[in-house]
């Protein structure tokens, strides 16, 4: 009989790249992980994976096992989640996965409510803006706090479930100049020294998206992911950034925040999970809490979506 342990592990493997890799995310030694799928390709009388370069790649038969791999487990947690729901109660720990731009306004808010109302629930939090749904996929994690900027594709997995959380524009965030926030055309920032995120990430390709529909190409003057920074840079005059409304405390002094109004862009932030046909009680107490923290924070911008048609990707 196969081992769900190590057809994890597989799984693991394949996804990383390495065995080494894949051994750190699994938190064991690569010479544990190697033992166990040599017994894997023993159990099964093929070779599971092959060199590839300086990584390892599926054989045929490791892409077959995958397949039924990824089923099983499916069906593993699907089982864990009927117990749990039969249960009726929220578990002991979980894992979030959130974005630095989300932390201050949601995430921190929420951690506090589960705090006060599971105080038996311990979660660990990863702040990141790398590979997230792949993680999620993995196991690695139960609950992201993603994003989806609308006029770039989807690229949601279909094993995902997503739950929309809020509307989130980008807001132009120059020095104070005592103009108020009245809305600016971002073909006006065409002549305009920005701040943007590397365009590898999903902000900077929205930013960069957008500007070539209204007909320019940015001059970036400044590169950076870190939005502490992009305000700093605001704040002195040398550059103007592009901030979602979110990861800008209103408090703030020293900067003008202001609305895009001809080409508007604007992230969906999402609650995902992998999904189940039955829910669990623990990663839906996670859900309420951040759904509760981003309508405290902003009610106006509320996503379009009803809340109840959570999109199964």
């Amino acid at each position: 009989m196969l081992d769900i342990r190590r057809l994890h592990m597989l799984r693991t493997v394949a996804a990383r790249g390495s065995i080494t890799a894949a051994a750190q995310s699994l938190e064991l030694s690569a010479g544990a992980v190697s033992q166990q799928l040599t017994a894997l390709r023993h159990d099964v009388g093929v070779d599971l994976l092959r060199p590839d370069g300086r990584t390892v790649a599926l054989t045929e038969a490791g892409r077959v096992l995958l397949e039924h791999a990824d089923r099983i487990l499916a069906a593993m947690e699907e089982a864990e989640c009927a117990v749990a729901a039969v249960k009726g109660t929220v578990g002991a720990t979980a894992t979030l996965a959130a974005l630095p731009s989300t932390v201050a306004r949601i995430v921190a808010p929420a951690l506090s409510a589960l705090r006060a109302d599971h105080p038996q629930l311990a979660v660990t939090c990863l702040i990141t803006d790398q590979a997230q749904l792949r993680e999620l996929t993995l196991g690695t994690v139960d609950v992201v706090l993603g994003q989806h900027y609308h006029h770039l594709p989807e690229t949601t997995p279909r094993s995902i479930a997503v739950s929309p959380l809020l509307d989130d524009p980008l807001l132009v965030v120059t020095a104070t100049d005592g103009s108020g926030e009245r809305p600016v055309g971002l073909r006006d920032l065409a002549t305009h020294h920005l701040v943007l995120p590397p365009a590898t990430t999903d902000c900077g390709q929205a930013v960069l998206h957008a500007c070539r529909q209204a007909g320019f190409t940015p001059t970036t003057r400044y590169v950076t992911a870190d939005i502490a920074a992009q305000l700093a840079l605001a704040r002195s005059g040398l550059a103007t950034a592009l901030v979602p409304q979110t990861a800008i405390d209103p408090a703030t002094p020293g900067i003008r925040t202001a609305p895009i109004e001809d080409h508007p862009i604007q992230r969906l932030l999402f609650a995902a999970t992998r999904h189940t046909e039955t829910t669990n009680p623990t990663t839906a107490a996670v859900i309420a809490a951040l759904r509760t923290a981003a309508r405290q924070d902003r009610p106006a911008h509320l996503p379009r979506q009803p809340e109840k048609q959570d999109r199964e990707q």
